[in-house]
This record gives structure tokens, sequence and C-alpha cells, in this order.
């Protein structure tokens, strides 16, 4: 049986909403649907919260996630999150526990479900180096524009912007949901991306792909969860 880990990265700092991570969504902080959903997960063995705030840490331990606080230079808003992916690495690590895939779990997504996390997992399972899960693309990147010195030009060379939606090609982009890694992969790669070897995409609806980085997403997912209910 394949050993699986889930990290939850979770920073204090956060300049779209004040203590976005613990900041209550739907009676409960932003966090916790992300530690329960992964804590549905079976073939998961341990959920792992990385954080620099001892309240995120606090409300992570009563939801029995284990907490691994991380070095302030992985906490700044310009901090990448495969270093923090390699820091917990190298904890376990120490703490001689091998396991077999990392799946990485951002607070900010707290619509997906566990069908996106397994759907994941498994292609981890068959063999894959990376995965992560994709939606459409708010705008193509053929209606996107570059502006040097107040001249726009299309961003892609020859592109045409004026074609019918339909007949754009089509366009998808990372919605930051889920992200899968085999560790010993891993371990031989240097790069700063998530998605690295043999890597396989998972297609997620965009109802389920909300990302909150402001108050106004908040809103929207809020009213989209009380609908559902």
């Amino acid at each position: 049986m394949s050993r699986i880990v889930a990290l939850i990265p979770a920073r204090a700092g956060s300049k779209g909403i004040k203590n976005k991570n613990i900041y209550p969504l739907n009676g409960k902080p932003l966090i916790e649907w992300t530690i329960s959903k992964a804590k549905e997960i079976k073939q998961i063995d341990r959920v792992i919260v990385s954080t620099d705030g001892d309240e995120i840490a606090n409300i992570s331990n009563k939801l029995q996630a284990e907490v691994f606080f991380r070095d302030k230079n992985l906490s700044s808003d310009k901090s990448l999150v495969v270093e923090t992916v390699r820091q917990v690495i190298s904890e376990l690590e120490e703490q001689n526990y091998i396991f077999d895939f990392l799946i990485l779990l951002e607070p900010t997504s707290p619509l997906r479900n566990c069908t996106d996390i397994e759907g994941v997992i498994l292609e981890l399972l068959n063999g894959f180096d990376s995965a992560a899960t994709f939606s459409n693309a708010k705008l193509n990147p053929h209606r996107a524009w570059s502006i040097v010195n107040g001249v726009p030009s299309t961003f892609i060379e020859g592109a045409i912007p004026w074609l019918p939606r339909q007949e754009l090609p089509e366009a998808w982009e990372l919605n930051g949901a889920v992200y899968g890694i085999n560790i010993n992969s891993f371990k031989k790669y240097s790069g700063i991306s998530l998605l690295f070897g043999n890597k396989k995409s998972i297609l997620m609806p965009e109802e389920r792909s909300m990302d909150i980085d402001n108050l106004q997403d908040l809103k929207i997912v809020e009213h989209f969860m009380t609908q559902e209910e």
C-alpha cells in the first residue's frame, strides 16, 4: 500500500483578506473546509498544515491535523510553495517517515470535493510523476493584449481576438485546488513548478474551481454554499 501525505500550506499573512486562512466561511474557518475534506480521503495517511501562525496552528490542532511550523523565509507573499513542500519532506525524512506521494491542498479552494482529490491520487498511482487540477481559462490567451508605451498588441503574435468564443483554441488554467507529486521523482527535480516530469491534468468544473483571493470571492463562495444546502 502506498503512503500518502496531504499538505495544506497556510501562512498567516494575507493582503486581500486579513487572516484569510482562518476567516469565517459559512460558519467555519476557511482552512477547516480543506482539512475536513482531506481527512475524508481514506488513502491519505497524514494531514499536515504548514504555517507560521499560532491561530492557524491552534485551529488545525483542534481539527486533528498535524502542524509543522515553517521557516520565516518561507512565509512572505513572494515565497514559493515548492520550497515549503521541500521543507516538509525534509522534516518527514528526519522522522524516518517513508511515504510515496504528497497531495498539496490550498485552503483557498474550499469547493473541491473528494472526487477531485482522488482523481489526482489515482494518476500518481498510475505512474505519473505529478498531477494537478485544471479548469477552463477565465480569459482565453488569444484574447489577451500587451500594452507597451500605450500601444496595444495581441499578447500572442498572430492571435485573432475578434473570433467567436467557439472558434478560439481551447484554453485551460491551473485552478490551484489539488496538486500531487511522486516523492521519489520530486527528489530528482530542482525546478519551481509543482508540475514536472511525466505529468497529468485532472479537469474540474468551474463551479468547484473558485479560488478565494478577496472578500468578493469569499462572498460568492458563501452564497454558492448556501444555495447548495
